[in-house]
């Protein structure tokens, strides 16, 4: 049995990960140093490497998150911004994750709350969560499209599905109490089975006034609020910051 034979059979069989380790076997004479169990198993992990690069890629497009290349590295650990490094930090293990935890990012419009969240979200795609980023105004009219529509219910069963849901910008807009019922169905859908990333440009004081339903309210507190990371970002817009670099 020939090379060529071998190449057909992977091609046939779709192994593209495998394909490149064989390859690279046929090149690299050092490979020859292996035993067989040696070269065996290193075919068998770039096909996992691959599967699993394949499978963050289209997690990652299926996520609609804005900015795909948010990275925790990048996040502004200076003093002015009052994140504390060590417990954001302890967030990239994505324990929050597995415990069904959630976490509330507050700040001024510009302080980084959507990046930091994305940031989050980004890392935990890599890490082979299933995730989804939407902001609230888009989400709450899309419930009132699903429910004119008769797909509501599908749109719950879509949006308890992800392990992290990404809920941005809440308190930019108007919240009904219709609207506020709406938002409590899907975060009820999803609380202790999955987690949630709120970022607001309302302090969590303000919240309660805000929902303008005193019984949903209270709800969504009991079921966010109290039992989530909270990271309360501070300084000035970071939008306004690199404007002013720029402009020197």
């Amino acid at each position: 049995m020939n090379q060529t034979t071998v190449i057909n059979k992977i091609n046939d069989l779709g192994y593209d990960g495998l394909k490149e380790a064989y390859l690279r076997q046929i090149e690299d004479t050092n490979y020859n140093q292996l035993s067989f169990e040696e070269r065996f198993y290193n075919l068998l992990e770039a096909q996992d490497i691959f599967l699993q690069n394949k499978r963050i890629g289209r997690n990652l497009r299926a996520s609609k998150i804005k900015d795909k290349q948010a990275s925790i590295e990048d996040i502004d650990y200076s003093a002015k911004r009052n994140i504390d490094k060590q417990s954001f930090q302890s967030l990239i293990t994505m324990d929050f994750i597995r415990n069904h935890q959630n976490i509330i990012i507050t700040g001024k419009t510009g302080t980084g709350k959507s990046f930091s969240s994305q940031a989050l979200a980004n890392r935990a795609i890599l890490d082979g969560f299933k995730v989804y980023y939407v902001r609230i105004p888009t989400l709450l009219e899309e419930i009132k499209i699903s429910r004119a529509d008769g797909t509501y219910t599908n749109l719950l069963k879509k949006y308890s599905r992800f392990q992290l849901l990404v809920l941005d910008d809440f308190g930019v807009s108007k919240m009904s109490t219709d609207d506020a019922t709406n938002l409590f169905e899907i975060i009820e859908d999803r609380t202790e089975i999955n987690s949630t990333i709120i970022t607001s440009q309302l302090p969590v004081s303000q919240w309660y006034d805000y929902l303008n339903n005193d019984t949903v309210a209270d709800a969504i507190l009991d079921r966010v609020v109290h039992s989530s990371y909270r990271v309360e970002i501070e300084g000035e817009s970071m939008r306004k910051l690199r404007s002013k670099i720029t402009k020197r």
